[in-house]
């Protein structure tokens, strides 16, 4: 009996599972992306910008053109350090705050729809198999080919 491959499994639930966060933001105002910057700035888990594209898993360009797109929305304000004219610094506006609260509101109910038909050891396992494969592929990744 063949067995669907886990990578086609993964690709597939993925795109349902992105797609319908992506209309569920899109609904409140937002968008994935959007929702993926507001959260970092708002966290305040990230030094520079490149360390935040990196968590996200976008290049340094497409997170420029995002936080562009927020600023000129009036969601983020941006400036660069006095000290060091290379760093620069975002932070949430008023409006800013209140659309990463409304999105927050979005992204929990969305994750307990998701967990709705697991039990909490099953999300718990599938949450450490997910990072095991991840992990499996990024050390593969980054171990030359011999």
């Amino acid at each position: 009996m063949a067995r669907t491959p886990l990578g086609l499994q993964l690709t597939r639930t993925s795109r349902v599972i992105s797609q319908e966060f992506d209309r569920v933001m899109a609904e409140a105002g937002g968008s994935a992306a959007a929702w993926q910057v507001l959260l970092l700035v708002r966290s305040k888990q990230w030094g520079q910008q490149s360390e935040m594209a990196q968590a996200m898993g976008v290049t340094g360009a497409t997170l420029t053109h995002h936080l562009n797109a927020l600023a000129r929305q009036g969601l983020v304000r941006r400036w660069r350090e006095d000290s060091n004219r290379r760093v620069q610094r975002v932070e949430l506006t008023d409006d800013g705050i209140a659309l990463f609260d409304r999105l927050r509101a979005v992204a929990m109910r969305h994750d307990r729809r998701l967990r709705s038909h697991l039990t909490d050891d099953e999300a718990e396992q599938l949450g450490a198999l997910l990072e095991k494969l991840r992990a499996g592929v990024e050390d593969e990744a980054a171990t030359p080919a011999a």
